[in-house]
């Protein structure tokens, strides 16, 4: 097929990262199955999607095995178990995790990429960590992996203090900068505020524009669309929008509107059938009122968990009330 076509969203440079088990876990302490992580991983592969974020390079001090499943940690031994015969160069898969700043051991807990089936370290921080943030992407960049750098909660902090990280992290080895939407607050205007200020920050370092979205107020896809609209050609996405909370961009819904040839949707269609949907007999998440008061107020989504696991999780009048009383 050429690469022009009668359709402005097909583009060949344009890469879709599914971040289903990582993001996902935030829901259960990423209790996921061996099955579970292999049948997300067969459907990346199937469907043509680009990369597979398979959890988090997170210490086990902080997130104890005992409460926490296998992949908040990503060990080695745990990877190979699982997809132990993954080749990229087959598959056309990469793997990646994600390294928090003040919560990965990243400089013993991440091993040369030569030693592992990962290709791929992003590395997630807030503004007033950028400088571990520089450090871990330099480490990692040294030991051969590709590097992401994603600012959290961006929503909350100046736009002083957006300048002051993108400016520290342009000169760095990472491939791409994501603008993350933590909380789900962000509009249409604010997308394109901040690509425009991502992209002309990055303006001569060969590094790509990305999207994280959150689903709060129902925007996570629009606000993806605006984006890749706008030039990102890194987006994340999860199967039926799994993820903390509200969730993320729907993995079947970016699909269908990338209109790329290289991607099918059947085998996400068939995940979601056997696999993702009865997931929803155990754990929540989707949006939902609760998730949506704490995305127009700008805050972390964990009010609503805690408010939608209580007794009380009808009184939405009530949790409203206490929202507004605690601003």
């Amino acid at each position: 097929m050429p690469d022009k076509a009668p359709w402005i969203t097909y583009r060949p440079e344009l890469k879709v990262l599914d971040c289903t088990i990582r993001d996902g876990g935030l829901i259960n302490n990423h209790q996921f199955s061996d099955s579970l992580v292999r049948a997300v991983y067969d459907a990346c592969v199937a469907a043509g999607v680009d990369a597979m974020e398979i959890g988090y390079k997170n210490t086990s001090r902080l997130f104890p095995r005992e409460q926490y499943g296998p992949w908040r940690h990503c060990d080695e031994e745990d990877l190979n178990r699982v997809v132990g015969d993954h080749d990229v160069e087959k598959t056309g898969l990469k793997l990646a995790a994600m390294a928090d700043a003040g919560k990965s051991d990243w400089k013993t807990q991440i091993v040369p990429s030569d030693q592992s089936v990962l290709s791929m370290i992003r590395v997630a921080f807030y503004a007033h960590q950028v400088s571990e943030a520089v450090e871990m992407i330099a480490h990692c960049h040294e030991l051969g992996y590709e590097t992401m750098a994603n600012l959290m909660a961006v929503s909350n902090i100046s736009e002083t203090e957006i300048d002051t990280v993108l400016e520290a992290i342009a000169p760095t080895q990472a491939g791409t900068m994501v603008i993350v939407d933590s909380f789900g607050y962000l509009y249409r205007e604010q997308i394109d505020m901040l690509y425009k200020k991502y992209a002309q920050a990055m303006e001569g370092t060969g590094k790509q524009i990305g999207i994280h979205a959150h689903n709060n107020m129902q925007l996570a896809f629009a606000n993806t669309l605006e984006a890749i609209i706008l030039g990102a050609n890194r987006v994340d996405a999860t199967m039926a929008g799994l993820g903390r909370g509200a969730g993320n961009c729907p993995m079947e819904l970016l699909l269908g509107f990338l209109r790329n040839p290289k991607f099918k949707l059947r085998p996400v269609i068939d995940l979601l059938q056997n696999q993702i949907l009865p997931l929803r007999s155990t754990v929540k998440w989707g949006p939902s009122v609760p998730y949506h008061i704490t995305g127009q107020m700008n805050l972390h989504p964990r009010a609503a968990m805690e408010f939608l696991d209580s007794e009380n999780c009808d009184d939405y009048l009530a949790f409203y009330d206490q929202i507004i009383s605690d601003i």
